[in-house]
């Protein structure tokens, strides 16, 4: 399979009124900050969705949106399997807002809580802490929980993908709520 086509920021930019935005970051990473007019469909999510992203891509282009570029990435290699074009945004919304575009957040949003990337590294340090502490103090073999997490961020790099991520993502903050996910489908097939 060939590589997700990659849009640059100001190529988006420019087109962005003819693209469907799809953003496939946690709720909380959304409401800190997301494109104009990007849905939010969550990556674990994006299976559910893609009747109404078929919809929208019939009617025009669909570009996926994630912080760095590697969910958007991995979603439009599944949309691509499920026949659906769709182009992903090189660097992500950080790109995004290092070349000064400007990023929407809804109304009443507070930025509370942190990224998805963050989460990952407080959680994997506190992990292999834990376990160089405990290894140390209660049982050697609990020096296997860090060679673990070691491993798990050796894998993340080599394949491009984070378990601890996905678990991560499945964490009452970081997930929509039901009504949220309708609404947004819903908006999604009114395009």
């Amino acid at each position: 399979m060939t590589d997700p086509t990659a849009l640059g920021t100001d190529e988006a930019h420019s087109r962005l009124h003819e693209l469907t935005v799809v953003d496939v970051r946690t709720p909380g990473e959304y409401a800190a900050g997301h494109l104009p007019g990007a849905l939010n469909i969550p990556l674990d999510r994006i299976r559910r969705a893609l009747p109404d992203i078929r919809h929208a891509a019939d009617r025009g282009g669909v570009l996926v949106v994630c912080a760095s570029g590697a969910r958007s990435d991995s979603a439009c290699r599944l949309l691509a399997e499920n026949g659906i074009a769709a182009a992903t945004l090189s660097g992500g919304t950080g790109a995004w807002a290092a070349d000064g575009h400007v990023l929407h957040r809804p109304r009443g949003a507070v930025r509370t809580g942190w990224g998805t990337e963050r989460q990952v590294r407080f959680t994997a340090g506190a992990i292999v802490l834990l376990g160089l502490l405990l290894g140390a103090q209660v049982h050697p073999a609990l020096r296997l929980l860090s060679a673990a997490i070691a491993a798990g961020l050796v894998l993340s790099a080599v394949t491009g993908t984070c378990g601890m991520a996905a678990v991560l993502a499945r964490l009452p903050r970081n997930r929509p709520t039901a009504a949220d996910l309708d609404e947004t489908l819903a908006a999604l097939r009114g395009r």
